[in-house]
């Protein structure tokens, strides 16, 4: 196996291939094997994950190119990059990602959070009826993982909605049996020209986190993931648990943009951020400086 912060993306699409091929139980050997952080958050009280689970939705864009994310040997390269520098505490994603990060040793001393559900296809007719269709909370605490993630949009004019928010209900009671973190990222969402679109103004971020907040038979366990939006001072008022910013796609490249999470940093309920595409693909492909840059803010 190639050393996973040099290698090309061809040399790691050919290494977990073969280990695949010729020796899956390997993943969860190297699970086994790795390397645990003694406590979620740091010294710094702060955490820095990467994520890295919207492929298992087919959302593959990335600003104009809407396959930019289906080269998995390039994204695992950009990957080890960003989970080799310094502040990064972890990564978010679903099995296929996680395993191929456990086999090239990239996830010792990370915080590792399972993506489940990733049933709502982006595009599709069903998207909101987001079944729980990657990790199960079982899985996660055997395979030794901090916790698991969901996404809880609630569209009014949909039905489905109420399926995904008593999945997700679900999951959150059976990862706090087990004692580990539930990640729930909600939006308040409609189609618009047949498309699903978040409602990102102030007032529907909070009535989102309220919602979803109150999911499941306990909340010891539950952080929330959130997206920067105007007036963050009132959305991170709306709760008690402790909050997650969401990158979401917005260029790290903008001031403006590094200036909203700065200022949504400083509120007391925000412990960390959640980025993926916006660190991984950068504008000018440098990932470690825009990660770098992102973990200053820290």
């Amino acid at each position: 196996m190639p050393d996973y912060t040099t290698a090309t993306s061809q040399e790691l699409v050919r290494a977990m291939t073969s280990i695949r091929l010729q020796d899956p139980g390997a993943i969860v050997d190297a699970a086994a094997r790795r390397k645990r952080r003694a406590s979620l958050v740091g010294e710094s009280g702060r955490l820095m994950i990467i994520a890295a689970d919207h492929p298992a939705r087919g959302a593959l864009r990335v600003g104009e190119d809407p396959l930019a994310m289906a080269d998995r040997g390039e994204l695992l390269r950009r990957l080890a990059i960003a989970l080799d520098r310094p502040g990064v505490d972890g990564f978010l994603g679903t099995a296929d990602m996680v395993d191929d990060l456990l086999l090239m040793g990239a996830l010792d001393d990370k915080v590792v959070l399972g993506s489940m559900n990733r049933g709502g296809l982006a595009g599709t007719a069903f998207e909101i009826d987001d079944r729980m269709t990657a990790y199960d909370a079982a899985t996660i605490a055997a395979m030794g993982y901090d916790g698991g993630k969901m996404l809880a949009r609630i569209d009014p004019d949909d039905p489905a909605t109420v399926a995904t928010l008593e999945a997700c209900a679900r999951a959150v009671t059976d990862l706090a049996s087990h004692h580990l973190m539930a990640m729930v990222e909600p939006f308040i969402s409609h189609r618009v020209g047949g498309r699903v679109r978040n409602d990102l103004s102030p007032e529907a971020v909070i009535r989102s986190a309220t919602v979803a907040a109150g999911l499941g038979a306990t909340s010891a366990h539950t952080w929330l993931k959130l997206p920067v939006v105007e007036d963050m001072e009132r959305v991170a008022a709306a709760t008690t648990l402790p909050v997650m910013l969401l990158g979401g796609e917005a260029s790290i490249d903008q001031p403006e943009t590094f200036e909203r999470w700065q200022q949504a940093l400083k509120q007391p309920t925000v412990v960390g951020m959640i980025v993926g595409r916006a660190l991984l693909y950068p504008p000018d492909g440098d990932v470690a400086a825009a990660v770098d840059r992102t973990v200053g803010l820290l």
